[in-house]
């Protein structure tokens, strides 16, 4: 490695280029021309003596040593981002930025509303919601705060469990008046059903009385749980979901104890941000709108 140690800037456009396959995109994604990404590029390239990618026809390829630095450069990122956090209010101030974690379901169907009654609550505090149904690091701060469908181990997180989602078979009344709906998982086969396509998803379902669920069984296939949902609110056929959402939504419930599944909900923040009152604040609204949300669907 050169003696001059690569500025976050250059890392930065290093992530973009991987994301984006491009310069080009790279620039788009950060609002930055194109000429400026490749002179980063370039000098990342100087300073690290390591080539960090080839051109194809599918567009700029990462290179062997590009990949083992992109873990580093995003946990750069992550710090990067804490920092604006941190710095974009004092503790004791009720102003500043909140970055919120949620699965694909409760962040894009949930949570919006009870955000919606915190920021008219709270007008200073900014709201940074991301939505992934995978476990974000809190320990890395890569989120503040997390609703999570798994309970966290780490003793250095702050856990407080909301209770348990029910998910079961519901779908549409303007389907069912159409189709009827099915007397037992039997007739299931001859309804029109909603479910994962890989099979790896699929294998998340139980196999009630057995019988083996396959992708094949799916007249529409998501492995996205928002576009499932979707499919059955307008009308498509027979799906798992939140019983509570389903109730707001007017779905109807189906089979009651059948391809049931319930999933435990926490609410979780890092031990070192109880301090911060823009945090607390939004954690202790999330906790009992949550709570709630899944009384709701008792």
């Amino acid at each position: 490695m050169k003696a001059s140690e690569p500025g976050w800037e250059l890392y930065r456009s290093f992530l973009a280029v991987v994301r984006e396959r491009s310069l080009s995109g790279a620039a788009r994604s950060l609002h930055l021309t194109q000429p400026t990404i490749g002179r980063h590029i370039d000098a990342l390239e100087a300073q690290l003596g390591v080539s960090l990618f080839t051109r194809s026809q599918a567009g700029l390829l990462a290179s062997s040593s590009a990949l083992e630095l992109v873990p580093y450069a995003d946990a750069m990122a992550s710090a990067a981002s804490a920092l604006r956090r941190v710095a974009s209010g004092a503790a004791q101030e009720e102003r500043g930025a909140v970055r919120i974690t949620a699965s694909e379901m409760i962040g894009g169907e949930v949570l919006p509303l009870l955000l919606a009654e915190f920021r008219h609550q709270h007008p200073h505090i900014d709201v940074e919601l991301l939505l992934s149904n995978r476990s974000e690091d809190l320990l890395k701060r890569e989120a503040d705060i997390a609703v999570r469908m798994v309970k966290p181990t780490q003793s250095a997180l702050v856990a407080k469990k909301l209770g348990r989602v029910l998910i079961a078979l519901h779908a549409h009344p303007r389907y069912l008046q159409a189709h009827g709906a099915p007397r037992g998982f039997a007739e299931l086969r001859r309804h029109s059903l909603v479910g994962f396509d890989t099979g790896a998803s699929v294998r998340r379902l139980p196999s009630p009385g057995g019988v083996p669920l396959t992708r094949e069984l799916f007249g529409f296939r998501c492995d996205s749980d928002l576009g499932q949902y979707a499919a059955i609110r307008a009308g498509f056929g027979v799906g798992l979901c939140q019983v509570a959402l389903a109730r707001r939504d007017g779905l109807v419930r189906l089979l009651p104890g059948v391809l049931e599944i319930e999933l435990g909900m926490w609410l979780v923040m890092h031990r070192d941000l109880a301090s911060s009152r823009r945090v607390r604040l939004m954690f202790d609204h999330l906790a009992l709108r949550l709570r709630q949300y899944i009384a709701s669907g008792d």
